[in-house]
């Protein structure tokens, strides 16, 4: 246990803290860190959906598969370990929302929603329901209590710029992250994840990342949705910017803002998906320039490392998780947010989420975010 013991500290007062433990090798590790620590620690697994064939066993996080893997995981770092049940809750919070930002022409973050519902405010009730003092994740992000004059609860970017997940964190409320940590914060790679999780004889520590969405089976959210929404699939128009039809698509569902694949028209040159109307069920197309806005409308807006703001003012943003924060300037309208970038952007898609990031000394904090509702 030499490689933990180079990143941990330990602690003079214990607490309770209860882990999210999906079956990765990310919360085992962050389950070892907290035992190691000294914390009365508690592992528990979510059930959230259940897979139709013991081919998919294996599959995503927090299937049987997973359920089982973190069972193992708290046997061997020697914690208790349970199983909630919380598939109806999953169902209505974040499957049913997925499925109607397809219907309405949006690209929905499952992932965001999930954490939003299932971790950070069911998962985090029961924490607080059974007496534990904190709730913990395996999030490659910093959460710090009382910070500025305000005395506001932050998160801040990972030490591992590469693995950063403060994107989908952004919709914490202060008084969650008031009883949240996330203990691999500090570690500098993913690499020293694995090497903790060897040392500590962790049966997941080669374990390969989950890049699905874990409740659609071998990655194909086409077929998922054909079989719960249908009506989405329904033949509409290809029509470009002038208004003239260029031919017929096979369902809004099938397409994103930036799309380039499946445009079956003729064209003298690229055509990109530049919007969505799923009243009229139309796919419309133009040029790559005209993917490119000036702004966006960011609603059902979180602040988190400040009050929301009463004049303009400068910050970064990312418009998707794996791209890079740019320069911009967001301001409050009503109860939305419009943000104007320094420099005009590529594909915003409503239904993806838009963080804010501070500058300057502050350039690692989450200021705040929502969902983008449109382009401007």
């Amino acid at each position: 246990m030499q490689t933990i013991n180079n990143y941990i500290q330990k602690t003079t007062s214990p607490k309770t803290v209860v882990i999210a433990m999906s079956g990765g090798v990310d919360s085992a590790v962050a389950a070892a860190i907290l035992k190691e620590q000294g914390h009365n620690v508690i592992g528990i697994t979510l059930q959230i959906w259940q897979e139709s064939s013991n081919k998919t066993k294996g599959a995503g996080c927090c299937s049987l598969g997973a359920v089982e893997d973190a069972r193992r995981v708290a046997n061997k770092v020697g914690i208790p370990h349970y199983v909630l049940n919380y598939s109806e809750t999953f169902a209505d919070n974040v499957i049913k929302p997925f499925i109607d930002d397809y219907k309405n022409g949006r690209t929905p973050n499952p992932c965001i929603n999930c954490n939003k519902y299932i971790k950070f405010d069911s998962l985090l009730n029961k924490t607080l329901q059974l007496g534990a003092d904190y709730l913990a994740t395996g999030h490659y992000a910093n959460v710090f209590h009382n910070i500025g004059e305000n005395n506001r609860h932050v998160i801040k970017r990972a030490e591992n710029n590469s693995k950063d997940q403060t994107y989908a964190l952004y919709a914490t409320k202060q008084h969650q992250l008031n009883h949240m940590i996330m203990p691999l914060g500090d570690l500098p790679s993913k690499d020293i994840t694995r090497q903790i999780a060897r040392e500590a004889g962790l049966t997941v520590a080669n374990k390969p990342d989950s890049q699905e969405i874990c409740f659609v089976q071998n990655n194909d959210y086409t077929d998922y949705l054909k079989k719960r929404a249908p009506e989405i699939f329904e033949e509409g128009q290809f029509v470009d910017t002038s208004g003239k039809i260029r031919g017929k698509h096979d369902g809004v569902a099938n397409f994103t803002i930036g799309q380039r694949k499946r445009i079956n028209v003729g064209s003298s040159m690229p055509l990109y998906v530049i919007n969505i109307d799923p009243m009229t069920n139309t796919v419309i197309l133009g040029s790559e320039n005209d993917l490119f806005r000036n702004g966006l409308i960011v609603e059902d807006v979180n602040w988190v490392a400040i009050n929301p703001p009463s004049t303009p003012i400068p910050c970064e943003v990312k418009i998707r998780y794996n791209s890079k924060p740019v320069g911009a300037k967001i301001k409050m309208i009503d109860n939305k947010v419009e943000v104007i970038f320094d420099e005009p952007q590529k594909s915003i898609t409503p239904g993806q989420a838009s963080v804010f990031y501070g500058i300057k000394e502050k350039a690692d904090y989450v200021l705040g975010g929502g969902t983008i509702k449109e382009a401007i």
